[in-house]
């Protein structure tokens, strides 16, 4: 892959470029030291992908996300000392269109820091690819079945299951999607968000301070929750057995998307015999739509948001070639559907 680095600390620019030129199949393209230059040089020499600093003179990481998306899209891992402690801006930044964060090497204080990020860069050249390339990251131009049902910890019954997959630009998506609204009682909420395990924890924290909801990471074995909205946590797939309980699967071992939303939607279109809603937000690449298909002719309810309110228009565009959302709505109107579809409480 031809991998350029916007980071303005001369020390991390020199230990990502080391990195990068440590393999044989990537060479570093350019290096930016402030948000606007990565900005400009993205359109006159653009990338496969951009490992982007959250903290830069002029623009930040953030806005020069933002503007690389909407004007020379490309694929871009956010690159930062201490992730944690940037959790906002972070969040900002995966919902402007980066894919994915990891900590720099030669800051984070731990050993194996150069392996964990090749780890990464590979994870997105097979996202890249299966994707149809750079080319394919556009900028952005329910009855109920009876059957068994999950009982909730306290013992109330689940009737309803709302499923959430994205990725690129999901975790603000996934926050205006759900927030200012309690949902109804029943009702189970389970987010699958391509994120990395090691901050799946902060998205979990974070989600929860946007919503008037309990948010919370799905640990193996749990049962689902009332109103609580659960978070998969692994980079293993999130399932639903045939006992209605959340269990963490590695295969298929070599899906590029993980966790995987095609996974979890097959297993509730399978498993689920109450009412069931899935939605399928924004998203580089094709992951969710068949298993979003497979939930429509399971008789559940689906829906992909369109291309207009999509950071990245891959995973519901996907869904759309196959037929299996039956409605393509603007995030705007996505939220107002699943209140009026599934009642609760909006605040």
């Amino acid at each position: 892959m031809k991998i350029a680095i916007a980071n303005d600390v001369a020390m991390a620019a020199e230990a990502l470029r080391r990195v990068v030129a440590s393999t044989a199949e990537h060479q570093v393209l350019w290096i930016a030291r402030t948000g606007a230059e990565a900005v400009r040089m993205c359109a006159e020499h653009r990338p496969d992908l951009i490992l982007m600093d959250l903290n830069m003179p002029e623009l930040d990481g953030v806005e020069a996300t933002r503007q690389i998306m909407e004007h020379s899209p490309c694929a871009i891992l956010v690159v930062t000392g201490r992730p944690q402690d940037n959790v906002n801006q972070v969040f900002r930044a995966l919902g402007a269109g980066a894919l994915d964060v990891t900590a720099t090497p030669v800051l984070q204080g731990q050993p194996g820091g150069d392996a964990e990020l090749l780890a990464k860069i590979r994870t997105m050249d097979k996202l890249i690819r299966h994707s149809g390339g750079t080319q394919a990251m556009q900028p952005k131009s329910a009855a109920s079945v009876a059957g068994h049902h999950a009982a909730a910890p306290d013992g109330e019954k689940i009737t309803t299951l709302l499923a959430i997959g994205a990725s690129t630009g999901g975790p603000v998506a996934v926050s205006k999607l759900l927030a200012g609204w309690k949902a109804p009682r029943g009702c189970a909420i389970v987010v699958v968000q391509h994120i990395d395990r090691h901050f799946a924890d902060n998205f979990a924290r974070w989600l929860g301070e946007q919503l008037d909801m309990p948010v919370r990471s799905a640990e193996e074995g749990d049962e689902l929750a009332a109103g609580t909205v659960l978070i998969a946590k692994s980079n293993d797939h999130l399932t639903l057995d045939q006992n209605l309980r959340l269990r963490y699967d590695i295969h298929p071992k070599d899906y590029a998307y993980r966790p995987s939303v095609d996974v979890f939607f097959h297993c509730v279109a399978q498993h689920w015999k109450g009412e069931a809603l899935g939605v399928l937000l924004t998203g580089m690449g094709r992951d969710g739509a068949e298993g979003l298909l497979a939930m429509r002719k399971a008789g559940q309810t689906t829906i992909a948001q369109d291309q207009a309110s999509s950071a990245v228009y891959g995973m519901p565009r996907a869904a759309a070639e196959l037929d299996a959302a039956q409605m393509i709505l603007p995030l705007a109107k996505i939220g107002p559907f699943l209140r009026s579809t599934l009642g609760g409480r909006s605040q």
